[in-house]
């Protein structure tokens, strides 16, 4: 059959409509069936409703978390035994000119009596303290004033009667509708939200709002920005999938339907990713606040004559305390409720990096889920290093108490002062290690030749001994430092505090330290 020119050119428009049809009908499909795997979970619809709590009576919640006095390192240091004495104190709570004093017990038959804080640190010993509010109230102003109680008379003693004295007051505003508070605490501020670093004190709290699905989450703000159901606790949800539910995103202002590679986001830079920040949330994490963990095993006396090998409460304070001097929160579990510190392991009369023994405690006693989020610490008899225990990554440290011991009857520091800050000297060295500062990349860390005769005493201290820092070997047992150098001491000084990393512990480190291994070691990098 014979076909027009014509026939030709309609058969051939034809043959390109289809061919156009097809090809579009195929990139329609692969181009909506990748974007139904990529495309951002959407917000539902959100409805205006602005009421603050229709579904529950409304009321405040103020947690009083944890209040540590900051006043033990200088006592210590100033030697005496002021040190050995904790202080007593209280809090008074206003919420809407409703006032609460914590020391004034209120016993279920009527009687009264005063209980106060005799301690430096009540981490673990939660207050709360609730105020019903007019249904639909906007706004509540919160304060919490801190009492230092001091006795009179000669040597303290009280006879002459006591005084308070307020030594702290931090001021708040809360929202009903966003469920954020502001005054002298605010989101995002630079010491830490619900954290306040005072001149006294420290504390850490929370503040939220009775809620009919106990999510912490405000109805108003479930209805009019989130488009989430107000009747469904969001702590159990995650509508973008990226492992971390709706409240905790919320909370820090992440948007809960859009995808965060949580497990690689660390805002703060201290080591710990925000999922691992997630789960640490119930002892006091902030993503952007720098924080820093650590697990502390003892070992078991060798006898009834030997020195306990335990971590003093001392020495705790003062190393949060140096920390906290430079706005990084240390938290050491040596025996958390529900922790994984504070384990009694085998005894050993010596404890050596080469030998690789503290693997036995790193696997059996330091649990798997720990790793990477805590640094592990083993208070022994003889031991003094911060050392691999799996891959090259500088996670594990131990020291020693009759190490000690020694320098203590050296330094003639009696009635205990000196073993608790020798030991704070030794675990700050050993945890400077474990922050990136080696004597591969400080010359005076870690560098013994001082020792060597007079003439090289002198070529030292020309050398490095502006260097005041625990990791300078020179000053590791001088007990009026006790602290990291922060360069201000003149020519040759280190500022360790600018060196640091904090996600060091979880990187291979540069250097392999082998048995044969010789200081300095610039030349192994």
């Amino acid at each position: 059959m014979y076909i027009t020119y014509r026939q030709k050119m309609i058969l051939g428009a034809v043959a390109l409509m289809v061919l156009l049809v097809l090809s579009s009908t195929v990139a329609y499909l692969v181009f909506f069936e990748e974007e139904k795997t990529t495309k951002k979970v959407e917000a539902p619809l959100i409805m205006e409703d602005d009421r603050i709590s229709p579904l529950t009576n409304q009321g405040l919640i103020f947690e009083i978390k944890r209040i540590r006095h900051r006043g033990l390192l200088e006592k210590i240091m100033g030697g005496g035994f002021s040190w050995r004495s904790p202080p007593s104190f209280y809090f008074v709570t206003n919420i809407d000119d409703q006032e609460y004093v914590s020391k004034n017990v209120r016993a279920t038959a009527g009687a009264k009596s005063e209980t106060l804080f005799s301690m430096w640190d009540t981490m673990f010993l939660e207050n709360k303290i609730n105020r019903d509010a007019e249904e639909e109230q906007e706004t509540s102003t919160l304060t919490l004033t801190l009492f230092e109680r001091t006795k009179g008379g000669i040597l303290g003693l009280g006879l002459l009667g006591s005084t308070d004295t307020e030594k702290e007051s931090i001021s708040l505003t809360y929202n009903y509708r966003t469920g954020r508070w502001e005054g002298d605490d605010f989101f995002n501020d630079t010491d830490g939200y619900g954290h306040y670093l005072g001149d006294t004190f420290e504390v850490w709290f929370n503040v939220y709002q009775t809620d009919y699905d106990g999510d912490g989450i405000p109805y108003w703000t479930e209805n009019n920005v989130l488009g989430t159901d107000p009747m469904i606790d969001d702590s159990i949800l995650d509508p973008d999938q990226d492992g971390i539910p709706t409240d905790w995103e919320w909370r820090w202002g992440y948007d809960p339907f859009t995808f965060d590679n949580h497990t690689y986001l660390d805002p703060d830079v201290d080591g710990l990713e925000n999922s691992e920040e997630y789960k640490m949330r119930k002892y006091f994490a902030n993503p952007y606040h720098q924080d820093i963990y650590l697990e502390v095993d003892y070992m078991q006396k060798k006898n009834f004559f030997d020195e306990p090998h335990e971590l003093y409460e001392e020495t705790r304070q003062i190393m949060t305390e140096r920390y906290a001097q430079h706005n990084i929160c240390i938290y050491i579990d040596n025996g958390w409720p529900n922790g994984g510190g504070g384990d009694y392991v085998r005894y050993y009369d010596t404890v050596s990096q080469d030998s690789g023994m503290m693997l036995q405690f790193y696997e059996n006693h330091f649990a798997d889920d720990r790793k990477g989020i805590f640094r592990y610490a083993l208070i022994a008899n003889k031991a003094g290093f911060c050392h691999p225990s799996k891959y090259n990554r500088y996670d594990t440290m131990a020291v020693g108490t009759e190490y000690n011991l020694m320098f203590t009857f050296l330094r003639k520091s009696f009635f205990g002062r000196g073993k608790r800050l020798g030991q704070a000297s030794d675990l700050m060295h050993e945890l400077g290690h474990s922050l990136g500062i080696g004597p591969w990349n400080v010359g005076g860390n870690d560098n013994g030749t001082y020792n060597n005769g007079r003439e090289a005493k002198e070529q030292y201290l020309q050398e490095w001994g502006n260097y005041k820092s625990v990791m300078n070997y020179y000053y590791i047992w001088d007990y009026s430092v006790v602290d990291y150098s922060d360069g201000s001491h003149g020519e040759g000084d280190v500022s360790d505090w600018d060196l640091f990393d904090l996600t060091f512990f979880q990187q291979d480190a540069k250097v392999v330290e082998d048995p044969g291994f010789e200081l300095p070691g610039e030349e192994e990098i």
